[in-house]
Parts: C-alpha cells; sequence; structure tokens
C-alpha cells in the first residue's frame, strides 16, 4: 500500500515538473524599456555615453552634497556633545552650525554651478 502511494506521488512530480518546464515558453513577457538618459538619446552612441556620463556626474554630485552633510552634521554632534562633557560652550556650536550651514550653501551652489557647465 506504502509503495502505491511512492509510486503515484512520483509520477505526479513528473507531471508536474514537465508542465512546470514548459510553461515558461508560452508566458510571453517582455523586458521593460531600458530608460533614455536624462538629456535625452542623442543623434549618435558616442552622445548617448556622453548623455548618461553626465546622469553620472550629476549622481556623483548628489554623493558630494550628501558626504558634506553628514560631515556638518558629525561635527555639530561632537561638538554637541563636548558641550556636556564640559570641554566646549554653546556659542562653539553656534559657530560650527553657522560655518556649516555656510559650508552647505557654497557646495550646493558649486555643485550646480558645475553641473550647468557640462
Amino acid at each position: 500500500m506504502l509503495k502505491f502511494t511512492f509510486h503515484k506521488l512520483s509520477a505526479l512530480y513528473r507531471s508536474l515538473a514537465a508542465i512546470s518546464l514548459a510553461l515558461p515558453g508560452v508566458a510571453l513577457a517582455a523586458l521593460p524599456k531600458p530608460e533614455a538618459p536624462s538629456r535625452g538619446e542623442g543623434s549618435g552612441i558616442m552622445q548617448t555615453i556622453q548623455n548618461f556620463g553626465y546622469d553620472g556626474a550629476m549622481l556623483l554630485a548628489l554623493l558630494i552634497c550628501v558626504a558634506v552633510f553628514l560631515g556638518v552634521s558629525w561635527h555639530t554632534y561632537g561638538t554637541y556633545h563636548a558641550i556636556h562633557d564640559g570641554k566646549k560652550k554653546w556659542s562653539d556650536l553656534g559657530a560650527g552650525v553657522a560655518v556649516g550651514i555656510g559650508l552647505l550653501i557654497l557646495i550646493i551652489y558649486l555643485v550646480t554651478k558645475a553641473t550647468t557647465i557640462m
């Protein structure tokens, strides 16, 4: 009796395997079209590559802005911690925040100017 059940199950598994191997040919799935660069595809392959390079440079500029923001945040947090340890004063924190905000504005301005030059 137990042999008969295993034999039926193995036949069922074989038929399911055959069906699952046959189904992908019927699926008719299509890949999505690739997205064009932000400046358009261009008239040739070189211009398209340049446009993708522009998008890469924009990403690099964004990463630079993020790194500057994280650096300013880290320094401000360290100054705040030093205030509670008694090593620095609140004026040090205010000066650090003011310089950090100025630095962030300068970096964002320079990165924006650099991307318009490209």
